[in-house]
């Protein structure tokens, strides 16, 4: 039992000194650098500027026209008249070829082939599928029509809306990249 006692008393001595030796107030030169940083001089911040108060603006429609919706004139003079009637429309009855899946800027020319006075350009899919291509066939996502094939570019005749109700037909190409 004394042993036990012996041996708890020179634990807590022990303790005692190493608690001690932590307390070293050797601090002095974070104490200067506090000082020093609290010394220098802080720069002035501006102010924000003010300003105006929102005013709200609740919007009563009345008898107005729905601003979503197309303006309805009262004389048939005064309607914007579009080529309708210009009979250019796509043919949305023949079977859509796969090159028309994509939009005309992701497609790549990659070369031509040549055979018998016949021409062909070899067109890159996004996906890197490459197809085999000759006048009368359709590319990109505007009912695109190729018309002429040469060795630096596929000419293109693309149907697209234009904006009236009606169709407008417009040349593209799709150039050979390198």
């Amino acid at each position: 039992m004394k042993s036990l006692r012996t041996s708890h008393a020179f634990g807590i001595g022990l303790l005692g000194i190493a608690i001690s030796a932590c307390s070293n107030n050797n601090t002095e030169d974070l104490r200067v650098y506090v000082e020093e940083v609290k010394s220098q001089q802080t720069a002035r911040v501006e102010p924000l500027p003010e300003f105006a108060p929102y005013e709200n603006y609740i919007y009563q429609a009345g008898d107005s026209r729905d601003p979503f919706s197309l303006p309805m004139h009262s004389s048939p003079a005064t309607q914007v008249a579009g080529p309708v009637g210009n009979g250019i429309s796509p043919d949305f009855n023949r079977p859509r070829e796969p090159l028309e899946s994509e939009p005309l800027d992701s497609l790549r020319m990659v070369g031509t082939m040549e055979r018998d006075g016949n021409s062909w350009a070899l067109v890159r899919m996004s996906d890197s599928t490459i197809h085999r291509v000759k006048p009368g066939n359709f590319l990109g996502a505007n009912h695109g029509k190729i018309v002429q094939i040469s060795e630096s570019e596929v000419e293109l005749a693309e149907i697209v809306p234009d904006g009236l109700g009606g169709w407008i037909e417009r040349q593209a190409a799709l150039a050979l990249s390198e």
